[in-house]
């Protein structure tokens, strides 16, 4: 083919080749955007289910919890002050009796004849007395004709009657009291306990057992420690007015009655660095015994208007205290949290939080920065702390 042929035909194939190319290349394009479109989209990964609650503000009561044992506020051991055969006993155990009641009577004879006798001889002597002034009454009528002598004596022997008559009133006093030994009574308000003697026994005023122990319930008192270091705060408290605690069972928290601080030890165990602490409780519903270990409750102070969340939603972490937030977007995120009193299922929050910020209460575990959440049967929001009653 002549050279000039060939030129001709590579300008003219040249652009052909081009066009070519280029539309393979849009039709690969558009081949491949096809299948891409055609291809399943991948699922984002689905939700986790959590439970959430707002944060909010409330008052909250700062206690200081220590371990108390429940004492009776008077304990008396009821004994015989005489000797004699007990004859009647008239309370049950167990029984609530009042002060005065009459609890048991010992065979009264051998006293009331001692009171008899006692004021008999009173009896007697009083005659003497007034026959010895009758006479004082003759010799001073006689004037010259008695001796001084005889008068003087006559008025000496009047006084030592006078005297003698004194001690036989003390005598009947003291066997009117030995008469009202026979007759026990309760000396307080109180519930009994076991007989310990019973009725036809000879009982006597050295025996040391007694007859019964007679506690006092109402009101009822309980001793408890707390650590050294809260002291500055008691006091700082009890010098604005009385403070008030709560007795709890042990474990379950359980109230059993309200009460007031009475009184704080005067020095410190060295042994255990507490100090000991005693509060008063009515005990109307008998809820407290005597021996009992509970759980002492100190309403120190109450903060005003703080960040509150329920107790779950704070989760220890390397770097220290923190709560998982439910962002806008519905995803989570950590929020580290300074944490003041937990208690009562009630955590106050002192930085991190503001109130109505949506925390994660349960869940967790399945959670981290990022994930979607979503919120099923939301816990409720923490009511405002209350003292328990």
């Amino acid at each position: 083919m002549p050279l000039i042929a060939r030129r001709t035909m590579l300008r003219i194939g040249a652009p052909i080749v081009l066009v070519a190319l280029c539309a393979a290349v849009l039709v690969g394009r558009e081949l491949r955007g096809s299948a891409a479109s055609a291809a399943p989209q991948a699922a984002p990964p689905p939700a986790v289910p959590v439970e959430a609650a707002a944060a909010r503000r409330s008052d909250v009561p700062v206690y200081l919890t220590g371990l108390g044992t429940v004492q009776a506020l008077n304990t008396v051991t009821v004994k015989t002050r005489v000797d004699g055969q007990l004859q009647t006993i008239s309370y049950q155990e167990g029984q609530h009796v009042d002060a005065g009641q009459v609890l048991a009577q010992i065979d009264p004879r051998p006293f009331q004849a001692a009171l008899d006798q006692a004021k008999a001889t009173k009896a007697k002597d009083e005659a003497q007395l007034a026959n010895a002034q009758l006479d004082l009454t003759r010799f001073q009528n006689l004037k010259q004709f008695a001796t001084g002598q005889s008068v003087d004596t006559q008025k000496a022997l009047i006084l030592q009657l006078q005297a003698q008559i004194e001690g036989d009133q003390a005598a009947i006093d003291n066997a009117a009291t030995q008469l009202s030994y026979t007759t026990i009574t309760s000396p307080l308000n109180g519930r009994t306990g076991i007989r310990l003697v019973d009725q036809g026994n000879i009982v006597h005023a050295t025996d040391t057992g007694g007859l019964v122990v007679i506690t006092q319930l109402h009101p009822i008192t309980a001793i408890f420690t707390l650590p050294e270091e809260n002291l500055s705060e008691i006091s700082a408290a009890m010098a604005k007015g009385p403070l008030t605690v709560f007795a709890d069972t042990r474990g379950d928290d359980k109230p059993l009655d309200q009460g007031t601080l009475q009184l704080v030890d005067n020095q410190i165990d060295q042994a255990t660095g507490t100090i000991r602490l005693k509060a008063t409780f009515p005990n109307k519903a008998d809820q407290l015994w005597p021996g009992q270990f509970v759980d002492v409750r100190l309403l120190l102070r109450t903060q005003a208007n703080v960040v509150t969340v329920p107790a779950a939603a704070v989760q220890h972490g390397p770097d220290g205290l923190y709560v998982y937030a439910v962002k806008p977007d519905g995803t989570a995120e950590i929020r580290p949290v300074g944490v003041g009193q937990i208690a009562n299922g009630i955590a106050v929050i002192e930085s991190g939080l503001n109130a109505g910020d949506s925390i994660v209460t349960a869940g967790q575990y399945r959670l981290q920065p990022g994930t979607r959440v979503q919120v099923r049967d939301a816990a409720a929001t923490p009511a405002t702390t209350q003292p328990a009653a």
